[in-house]
C-alpha cells in the first residue's frame, strides 16, 4: 500500500439541502476546500453542522445540491474503491468470523490464494494475528474497529473518510487506535478526511483543522497544524493549537457536544 503522489481532494463551491415535508432543510452552504496529496484534514464543528454530510458527499454516498468534488480533477459521481469509509459503528457481519469480514471487503474477482494472503497481512497490520476465526461478539470494542479498519485498507483505497470511528471507544483505546491510523495513513501516502468532535484529537492527528459554522454550515475558519509528525500533546505549542481552536467556538457560544 503506497500511493506516491497519491490523491488531491477538492471540494468546490458545495451546498446540500434536505427535503423535509416539503420543504429545503440548507445543511451546507458554499464549502470549498483543498486537501492535497496525503495530508490528513481534521473537520471540527457543533453536533449537527453537517460534517458526515460532508464526508458522505466526498465519499460519493452523498450527492451535492450545488457544487462538486474532484479527485485528481475528476468529479466523484458515486461511492468506488478508490474512497474507503470507516464509520464511528464498527458494521461488521455478526456472524461471520474475523477473517471472512475482512475478507467480505474484497472484490468477488479477487482468487481465492490472494484473498488468503491479503487478510492475512491485514491481520498483522492492525495486530490481530491469532483472531482470524473469532467472532464479534467475541472481541472488544477497540478489536472490533481495527477489524473495520482491515476491512477498509484491504482494498487499498487512495483516499480515506473516517466518520468519527474513535468516539465510542475507552480513552486508552483511543489514543492506541489513533496512533496506529496515524502510522498506517502517513506509511501509505493516503489522502484522509476525519470528522470529529474532539479538538485533541483533530489537532493530533490533522495537518490542517477546519472549523465549521452551525448549519446551513460554512467553513469558518482554517487552522494549518505546523507541528512536528511525533506530537507532544501535553507540548505547548499543541496546546496552543487546541486553545485556538476552542476559542473559535467558545469565544462565539458555540459548544461542541
Amino acid at each position: 500500500m503506497n500511493h506516491q503522489g497519491s490523491v488531491d481532494i477538492r471540494v468546490s463551491n458545495v451546498s446540500k439541502s434536505f427535503r423535509i415535508d416539503g420543504r429545503d432543510l440548507p445543511v451546507l452552504n458554499d464549502i470549498s476546500l483543498d486537501m492535497p496529496p496525503g495530508s490528513f484534514t481534521s473537520i471540527v464543528g457543533q453536533s449537527g453542522c453537517g460534517k458526515s454530510t460532508l464526508l458522505r458527499i466526498i465519499a460519493g454516498i452523498e450527492a451535492p445540491s450545488a457544487g462538486e468534488v474532484t479527485l485528481n480533477g475528476v468529479p466523484v459521481t458515486g461511492p468506488s474503491l478508490t474512497v474507503g469509509v470507516l464509520f464511528q459503528d464498527s458494521r461488521l457481519l455478526p456472524w461471520l468470523s474475523v477473517h471472512r469480514n475482512i475478507d467480505f471487503g474484497l472484490p468477488r474477482h479477487v482468487g481465492k490464494k490472494e484473498r488468503r494472503e491479503l487478510v492475512g497481512h491485514y491481520l498483522r497490520l492492525v495486530g490481530l494475528s491469532g483472531f482470524e476465526n473469532a467472532l464479534p461478539e467475541q472481541l472488544s470494542g477497540g478489536m472490533r474497529q481495527r477489524v473495520s479498519i482491515a476491512r477498509t485498507l484491504i482494498n487499498d483505497p487512495h483516499v480515506l473518510v473516517l466518520d468519527e470511528p474513535f468516539g465510542a471507544l475507552d480513552a486508552f483505546t483511543k489514543v492506541t487506535l489513533q496512533n496506529e491510523v496515524k502510522d498506517l495513513c502517513q506509511r501509505a501516502g493516503v489522502t484522509t478526511v476525519l470528522v470529529t468532535h474532539d479538538i485533541e484529537e483533530a489537532v493530533y492527528l490533522g495537518d490542517q483543522v477546519v472549523i465549521m459554522g452551525p448549519k446551513p454550515s460554512t467553513i469558518r475558519r482554517i487552522v494549518r497544524v505546523e507541528l512536528p509528525t511525533e506530537r507532544d500533546r501535553t507540548g505547548a505549542e499543541f496546546s496552543e493549537y487546541r486553545r485556538q481552536i476552542s476559542r473559535e467556538f467558545f469565544s462565539t457560544g458555540l459548544q461542541l457536544t
